[in-house]
């Protein structure tokens, strides 16, 4: 017996709005902006660069955030200063250590 599919026509009712319709609407970016998003990049990278031979369990966790930060640059949510430079320097850091109970 031979599997047959069904398919189905989209129905575009006069009204809705259709992803053909309208560009989506983009973001102005500032040339201070460019300029800060370069310095975060290049900052980002080094720090990936530097960290490829350290260990530590706290060396992969924040080699994958600066990843992450990389990939999702284009997003609006941009770190602050602050969290983005321990973003930076979380790779070099070590974890404080943890108080044995007796």
């Amino acid at each position: 017996m031979a599997i047959r599919t069904k398919l189905t026509v989209r129905d575009n009712a006069p009204g809705t709005p259709s992803a053909t319709d309208k560009p989506a609407a983009r973001r102005e970016v500032s040339d201070e902006e460019r300029a800060l998003r370069k310095e975060r990049v290049v900052a980002a990278k080094d720090a990936l660069k530097r960290s490829v031979g350290l260990r530590g369990e706290q060396v992969a966790p924040a080699r994958a955030a600066l990843k992450l930060y990389l990939q999702r640059l284009n997003e609006p949510r941009q770190p602050d200063d602050a969290t983005f430079k321990a973003l930076i320097e979380a790779p070099f850091q070590a974890p404080p250590r943890k108080k044995e109970r007796r």
